[in-house]
């Protein structure tokens, strides 16, 4: 077992000593809406966006590597809150809520560098991992609380274009929950929606 466990943590070295890392600033939009535990309302999809710096780090010859980021987003969802009386009679109606966030998501990926040239020109690439996400504001909307932050999975393809420029799109899901109903305590909610960003890697 021993033998195995540092043929692996060799290997590891091996690569990440001739791993090639990159940088540079990323921006994009979401549509995202909350997805409650009960269908009590009606909840439609908010548009929103964000901006951040991603890093990824690609080993060579096998196509694999792995990108970070620290980002700021905004993401929420409509909400019709005055659909139920116990709501309407404090004079909600339809609500919009939106939470700003600062994230870091974690991905694995993988990206074709073997196409006979190529991928000089466009090189494909799927991608998925968690992504850690801390509510640092949010709109201001009394009928519901917020949590400090949530954990949610995404995955995604895109392409590298002139091997700088990267166009992505992708899916997340909230894994924990981020905001509650104050009135209904067990009334909780998840985010979830697509995203499409553009990334510039020097």
């Amino acid at each position: 077992m021993k033998r195995y466990l540092l043929a692996l943590v060799a290997i590891v070295v091996a690569l990440s000593a001739s791993a090639e890392f990159r940088w540079g600033p990323t921006a994009g939009v979401n549509i995202s809406k909350y997805t409650y535990k009960q269908a009590l309302f009606n909840v439609d999809h908010s548009v929103g966006g964000g901006a951040g710096i991603m890093g990824e780090l690609m080993f060579p010859g096998i196509g694999f590597g792995i990108d970070l980021g620290l980002n700021y987003n905004m993401h929420g969802s409509k909400l019709y809150l005055g659909d139920k009386k116990v709501w309407a009679s404090d004079g909600y109606g339809i609500e919009q809520s939106y939470l700003h966030t600062i994230e870091l998501p974690i991905n694995l990926r993988f990206k074709y560098t073997n196409l006979n040239g190529i991928e000089r020109k466009i090189a494909p690439f799927v991608y998925g991992g968690p992504l850690f996400s801390i509510i640092a504001g949010h709109s201001t909307l009394d009928a519901l609380k917020y949590t400090g932050g949530s954990v949610m999975l995404q995955c995604g393809v895109g392409a590298e274009l002139f091997e700088h420029l990267q166009i992505s799109a992708g899916y997340y899901w909230g894994m924990t929950y981020e905001t509650q109903t104050i009135k209904l305590e067990d009334l909780t909610s998840r985010s979830q929606g697509w995203r499409v960003n553009l990334t510039y890697l020097f």
